[in-house]
C-alpha cells in the first residue's frame, strides 16, 4: 500500500500540465457561457420599456446567476476529470514499474494478503510468464509461507488474485487503486488544485 501512496503523490507534477489544460478549456467555456447569457440579458434589457425596467433587471440577474452556476459546474467537472486521470496515471505507473521493484511490491503484497499461507497466486498471462515464479518465491522466502503459482491466469492489468478453494482475495492493482479513490480523492485534489477546494 505504501507503494501506491508514493506513486499517487508522484503523479502531481505529471498531472498538473493536464490539469492546467483542462481547467483552461473549462474557464474558456465558462467565459463563453457567461458572455452569451450577458449578451442575451443586455439585448432584452434594451428592448424593454422603462415600465418593465425592474423586470428586466431581475431577468438579467437570474441569467448571470445561471451563467455563474453553469461555470462552476464546468469547472467542477473538469477538476473531477483531472482527479480521475490522476488515478488512471497511478495505475499506469504501478503496472510499468521496473521489474525488480514490481516483483518486490508483488511479494510484499502477497505476504500481507495471504491468510492461510497456502493459496494459489493467479497473475495475468504476461505477469505469470515474466515475474510470477520470481514474485511467489520471494514472498515465500520473506514470509515463510507456501504460496504456489497457479496454472490459471486472469485478465487483469497488474497485481494478482489469491485463491484458496472457494475463497478469492482480489489484489489486482485495478482494485487497489479503485479502493484508494474514496479516501484519497480529497488529498489528490488538494495536491492538484492548491488554490482552493475541488468544487471551486
Amino acid at each position: 500500500m505504501n507503494g501506491i501512496e508514493r506513486i499517487t503523490q508522484r503523479i502531481t507534477s505529471d498531472a498538473q500540465a493536464e490539469a492546467d489544460r483542462i481547467l483552461g478549456d473549462a474557464r474558456a467555456e465558462a467565459a463563453r457561457i457567461t458572455a452569451e447569457f450577458q449578451a442575451q440579458a443586455d439585448g432584452e434589457n434594451k428592448e424593454l420599456s422603462e415600465r418593465n425596467r425592474r423586470a428586466a433587471q431581475e431577468r438579467e440577474e437570474r441569467l448571470v446567476s445561471m451563467a455563474q452556476m453553469e461555470a462552476r459546474k464546468v469547472l467542477l467537472a473538469a477538476k473531477q476529470e483531472v482527479v480521475e486521470k490522476a488515478f488512471a496515471l497511478a495505475l499506469d505507473r504501478l503496472c510499468a514499474m521496473p521489474e525488480d521493484r514490481y516483483v518486490a511490491v508483488l511479494a510484499d503484497l502477497m505476504a500481507q494478503a495471504s491468510s492461510t499461507g497456502t493459496e494459489e497466486v493467479v497473475f495475468s498471462p504476461k505477469d505469470k510468464k515474466k515475474v510470477g515464479k520470481l514474485a511467489v518465491d520471494k514472498a515465500n522466502a520473506a514470509s515463510g509461507k507456501h504460496l504456489t503459482l497457479s496454472k490459471e491466469t486472469a485478465e487483469i492489468r497488474g497485481g494478482f488474485l489469491l485463491k484458496d478453494r472457494n475463497v478469492e482475495v482480489n489484489c489486482t492493482f485495478e482494485t487497489l487503486v479503485r479502493l484508494q479513490k474514496g479516501p484519497a480523492s480529497g488529498a489528490v485534489a488538494k495536491l492538484l488544485f492548491p488554490d482552493g477546494p475541488a468544487d471551486r
